[in-house]
C-alpha cells in the first residue's frame, strides 16, 4: 500500500456475525445402505467401502422453548456411496452404488430479533407464526468433510413390508434380510449467524503496483525449470508437530444423537 494512503477512516458494513458455533467429530454405527438395485446380491460375501461423500446436508432451526436465544439446530447428512462387493476373496469385484443418512441436533446460541428486513430484490428477513409475533431466525450453516468410512460389513436386518403394505396386527413379520451395514466417521462446524452493520476502519483504495503479464513465449520446460522442488511434500509428518493453537476448537455442544438402527439388533454375516 501507498504511504499516502495509510490513513484509515471508518465504515459501516453490512456482514454475517457468528453469534455461536460449535465443532464435532461423530462416529456414525450402524449406518444402512439403500442400495439402488434393492437387496443385495446373494452370492456376495464381503463388502468394503471404496468411497463414500457427503451429497447433501439439510438443516432447520427452531427456537428452545423457555431459553431464549437458544435454537435448536437439526442435521441430516444425505450420503453417497459406493461399494466394492466380493463374491470370493481375490476375486474381480462388482460396484454397488447407494445411499444413507443420519441425523443429528446441536443447541446454539443466536441472538434475538425481531425486525423484518426487505430487500431491492425481493430478498426477505423474517417470518411472522401468528399474528403481531415476529420470528426472525438466525441462518444455520454446516461445513464439513467427507467421511471416512471406518468398518463395512454385512448384517441381517429386519425384514420391510413389500410396497403399499401397511402392516397389521398378527400379521406374520417378513424375512430378516441381508443388508450393507457402515460404521463413519464425520468431522463437522456448524455455525449461527445473522446479518448486522458494523463499523470497521477502511483505508484508501491502492491501485496494485504489479504489472499484468501476459507473455507466453516461455515454453513449457523452462516454466517448469523455474518451480522450486517441493521438498515439504516428500517429508512425512510427524505426529505432534501441528499448532496446538489450531486444535482448540469451539466448545461443542452435545446433541441428541443420531437415528437410526440401533446397537445390538443386527447379527454380523
Amino acid at each position: 500500500m501507498n504511504e499516502e494512503n495509510t490513513a484509515a477512516s471508518a465504515v459501516a458494513v453490512k456482514v454475517d456475525r457468528v453469534f455461536d458455533s460449535c465443532s464435532d467429530k461423530d462416529c456414525i454405527t450402524n449406518l444402512q445402505v439403500m442400495l439402488e438395485n434393492g437387496e443385495l446380491p446373494e452370492q456376495v460375501t464381503s463388502v468394503k467401502t471404496r468411497c463414500c461423500s457427503i451429497e447433501n446436508v439439510c438443516m432447520s432451526v427452531e427456537p428452545i422453548p423457555f431459553n431464549r436465544g437458544y435454537y435448536s439446530v437439526d442435521v441430516t447428512y444425505a450420503f453417497g456411496v459406493e461399494l466394492l462387493a466380493y463374491e470370493r476373496s481375490c476375486d474381480a469385484p462388482i460396484t454397488l452404488r447407494g445411499t444413507a443418512s443420519a441425523s443429528k441436533s446441536v443447541i446454539l446460541y443466536g441472538s434475538e430479533s425481531s425486525t423484518k428486513t426487505f430487500f431491492s430484490n425481493g430478498a426477505r428477513i423474517g417470518d411472522t407464526n401468528t399474528c403481531c409475533e415476529v420470528v426472525n431466525l438466525p441462518t444455520a450453516s454446516c461445513q464439513c468433510v467427507d467421511p471416512i468410512a471406518l468398518e463395512t460389513r454385512i448384517a441381517m436386518m429386519p425384514g420391510l413390508p413389500a410396497p403399499g403394505q401397511t402392516p397389521q396386527p398378527g400379521m406374520p413379520l417378513p424375512p430378516p434380510r441381508r443388508a450393507v451395514v457402515l460404521t463413519l466417521g464425520v468431522f463437522s462446524v456448524i455455525e449461527l449467524t445473522r446479518p448486522v452493520t458494523m463499523t470497521v476502519a477502511a483505508y484508501p483504495y491502492s491501485v496494485p503496483t504489479k504489472t499484468c503479464s501476459a507473455d507466453c513465449t516461455d515454453s513449457p520446460c523452462e516454466i517448469f525449470s523455474r518451480l522450486s522442488f517441493p521438498t515439504d511434500e516428500f517429508l512425512p509428518q510427524m505426529p505432534g508437530t501441528a499448532d496446538p493453537a489450531q486444535n482448540s476448537g469451539a466448545q461443542t455442544l452435545r446433541y441428541t444423537g443420531f437415528e437410526g438402527y440401533q446397537p445390538g439388533s443386527a447379527v454380523t454375516q
